[in-house]
């Protein structure tokens, strides 16, 4: 049994896709879009002008795996009360890693060393998602 996190970003999805792409090395691996599914989706759903919008995609960062859609435009996203946790290899990739998503984001808890973790940091990515950047002290 897996759990998998999936991401509704109002709209945006496209655009956190290419954002994860370029700062986290996310693959995308199956990705659909209103126009393509099978059955024309219900108006009230999927308003005119929405069907190039994401419907589902499945992508991978590192050997994580995300699902995300553009959702209901009609509905508000707001990523709160969960955090996804990112473990980057050493603290230079923590800080590369942390200072992609930081860019037009919020810093919680900027990076730094901790009595856990050489490298330790909290933000919200400019979509909203909220991200722990951790690398596990050495053995």
């Amino acid at each position: 049994m897996n759990v998998t996190p999936y991401l509704f970003f109002n709209g945006k999805c496209e655009e956190a896709l290419d954002f994860y792409k370029k700062t986290l090395g996310a693959q995308v691996r199956f990705q659909m879009r209103y126009s393509e599914m099978p059955e024309k989706p219900d108006p009230s759903q999927v308003p005119p002008g929405n069907e190039d919008k994401i419907c589902h995609v499945s992508f991978t960062i590192g050997d994580s795996e995300l699902m995300a859609s553009d959702g209901c435009p009609t509905q508000q996203t707001k990523f709160d009360g969960f955090s996804l946790s990112l473990t980057p290899k050493d603290p230079a990739d923590a800080e590369r890693v942390f200072a992609a998503l930081a860019e037009g984001g919020q810093v919680n808890m900027p990076l730094g060393k901790t009595f856990f973790s050489p490298a330790f940091g909290m933000l919200a990515d400019k979509f909203g998602v909220r991200w722990m950047i951790y690398v596990p002290q050495p053995m």
